[in-house]
């Protein structure tokens, strides 16, 4: 079986899904991939992977453009013949739908890890275009052969009241996975301050605002601690932060901004809580590994991200956008470091029952033999 894998991204199909691509080979099938053009595409051919690039603008509404988009996706897989494809995210779900289901190719598995800027925004843009991704997206999901993998019960039931597909070709999988060998737990002598960590793309969406509020809050009356960025912002989304307002919170000392970090367990041995208050997400995949090394975690009360937690168990759940509340719960972890490690040995527990990466490939091929028939 040939399983062609498509993402808006480069870099997510190699932080995300390469794991996923070897466990498919290791079981005799041959997996290509196809994204936009980018610098990760080099790494996913190092690995032993055949890559396609494209010139694909995940914010353009240019005609021209995405008819040029279409027709190469349609070379593509002409070209390669895939048995099944699998999408990951909505732009990529319905352009691949789209022309597999003019190609004849039925068996097709959507991933949508969360619904887009065009479902999250309340924009003047995004409202007009909701109804079109809406249409589409009933005609990308819809036939015999297509499956969609949600990463939350939330999202199931949106897509559900959505009437978007049958309830019957919804796999619920939760999260991508994490490595649960090399995200290891570890015993930190804090020899500095406590840190804080929040690790994502710098979108107002992920609770930057939020993060900024609290790290002002405590940094302006309590000692010891310090906040940690990582990160850059996505220019390609419009819910971008300013790359100006970064810089000025990294020169006002409000947090230090570390910008792209390559390796993330390594980074997590020098903290001490990772938090994201974002306001929706599929399976937070930072806080996920956090969770496997042990640490303490705070997220919002939001889809996707209280799947992660259990509320005053491997850590604390606030309310979306509640810097106060975020702030508070900072605070009280940072006086308690008994209450850090009985979190984070909770925390390292649940995500061996339900996120480690070997569960979610053993599920994803799963839905394949359904495929295979």
């Amino acid at each position: 079986m040939k399983v062609l894998f498509f993402a808006n991204t480069d870099w997510y199909l190699y932080n995300f899904r390469l794991g996923l691509a070897r466990f498919l080979r290791e079981r005799g099938m041959e997996v290509v991939m196809m994204s936009p053009h980018g610098v990760y595409g080099p790494r996913i051919k190092a690995a032993g992977f055949r890559w396609f690039p494209l010139p694909m603008d995940r914010r353009s509404l240019n005609l021209i453009s995405e008819l040029t988009l279409l027709r190469q996706i349609s070379e593509v897989f002409r070209t390669e013949k895939p048995d099944v494809i699998h999408n990951f995210t909505i732009k990529c779900v319905v352009y691949s739908s789209l022309v597999a289901r003019w190609l004849g190719i039925s068996r097709r598995i959507n991933a949508v890890t969360g619904l887009g800027h065009v479902f999250t925004s309340d924009s003047l843009q995004a409202r007009l275009l909701r109804p079109l991704v809406k249409l589409l997206l009933r005609f990308a999901l819809s036939g015999p052969g297509s499956r969609l993998i949600l990463q939350n019960p939330d999202d199931v039931h949106l897509f559900a009241a959505l009437g978007s597909v049958e309830d019957e070709r919804i796999r619920l999988i939760r999260s991508s996975g994490v490595d649960t060998l090399r995200f290891t737990p570890f015993e930190r002598e804090r020899d500095g301050p406590f840190r804080v960590l929040l690790a994502s793309r710098l979108l107002w969406e992920k609770g930057i605002r939020e993060y900024i509020d609290a790290a002002e809050r405590l940094g302006s009356r309590v000692r010891g601690v310090e906040f940690l960025l990582a990160g850059v912002s996505d220019p390609g989304n419009p819910a971008a932060v300013p790359e100006a307002d970064i810089a000025q919170w990294d020169e006002a000392g409000v947090v230090k901004v570390l910008g792209h970090v390559e390796d993330m367990a390594r980074l997590m041995h020098t903290v001490d809580l990772v938090v994201l208050p974002s306001y929706r997400e599929g399976a937070p995949k930072g806080l996920i590994e956090a969770a496997a090394m042990g640490l303490p975690i705070i997220t919002t009360d939001a889809p996707g991200c209280r799947e992660v937690v259990d509320d005053g168990v491997n850590g604390f759940l606030v309310p979306v956008g509640d810097a106060t509340a975020l702030s508070d719960r900072i605070e009280y972890l940072l006086n308690t470091s008994d209450v850090c490690r009985r979190f984070g040995a909770a925390g390292r527990k649940k995500v061996l029952e339900e996120f480690d990466e070997r569960i979610v490939f053993r599920k994803t091929y799963a839905v394949y033999q359904e495929l295979r028939g």
